[in-house]
């Protein structure tokens, strides 16, 4: 999949939808959506997920791991269920409409499993939600343990922007994170960007808009002191007017505070990213 492509479709549609991060009321179509999704854990009834998910679905569980298709998505649900007893209840913190077809959820869940061995598993989630013929069902959905472990966090994040997840990049960030580009790149002209909207309008939407591709390459992570995680990694790209690529080393600096990201600086070789770009 041309994870790309994803992204210019989602910032186009934000644009569209005018991308807000107010809370919304939860609408009846989502709180059915989840009642089945409960009566499905509560009970172990594999035979409601048809009703749950689309054919394409795809899910990244809370220990990091892919499972793509709605086949697939039953076989792991099935060997849940073989294992033990489980509850789970649901919490919706955001509903945020994109269009007719596509909507985007969050919330929290605590799933327990409640025959021995025990074990009680909290944290978030975010879902995009599509109309199938009426009846809205997931399409895709990321599940994040609470956890303070900060490396795993910036993971997650990279792991959305690569399968295209705006959506989930975004919720990562304080409402006044402070992101910073490196002195010499074109996108710095807005330093610093303040808040999540600041990053989407003035970087992503830039990065959708001037590149054909942009990959996230390489990436290694490495737990520093005071909350603070660097990321060496790679970018492989494609200049739209142009035609150049560039493929430059890069370092990203993160800042985090409770889970959430407060602070980004870029440092990244300006140098290939400006003969790419010219003429």
């Amino acid at each position: 999949m041309n994870s790309q492509k994803i992204i210019y479709s989602i910032l186009l549609a934000f644009f569209v939808s005018i991308f807000s991060f107010q809370t919304n009321a939860q609408s009846t179509a989502v709180e059915e959506l989840h009642k089945l999704y409960i009566k499905t854990i509560n009970t172990g009834d594999s035979g409601n997920l048809n009703a749950l998910y689309t054919d394409d679905i795809s899910i990244r569980n809370s220990d990091g791991s892919m499972v793509a298709g709605l086949n697939n998505v039953k076989e792991q649900y099935n060997a849940t269920f073989d294992n033990g007893d489980y509850e789970i209840t649901l919490k919706t913190i955001e509903e945020q409409a994109l269009n007719k077809d596509f909507k985007f959820v969050s919330g929290a869940f605590v799933f327990t499993k409640i025959d021995e061995p025990q074990m009680i598993q909290k944290g978030t989630f975010v879902n995009t939600l599509k109309n199938v013929e009426g009846q809205w069902k997931i399409d895709k959905s990321y599940r994040f343990t609470e956890t303070t472990n900060n490396k795993d966090i910036v993971d997650g994040l990279y792991q959305a922007f690569s399968a295209g997840d705006i959506p989930v990049v975004l919720a990562a960030l304080d409402e006044k994170v402070v992101w910073m580009e490196a002195e010499g790149n074109a996108y710095a002209d807005g330093n610093p960007y303040i808040g999540p909207d600041a990053v989407l309008n003035g970087v992503f939407a830039r990065v959708g808009a001037e590149y054909d591709y942009f990959k996230l390459e390489d990436i290694e992570l490495h737990e520093m002191s005071d909350n603070k995680v660097l990321a060496t990694l790679r970018y492989d790209a494609k200049v739209k007017e142009t035609g150049n690529t560039f493929n430059a080393q890069v370092a990203h600096l993160w800042t985090l505070k409770n889970g959430k990201i407060m602070g980004f600086q870029q440092y990244v070789d300006t140098k290939k990213l400006a003969d790419a770009t010219s003429k």
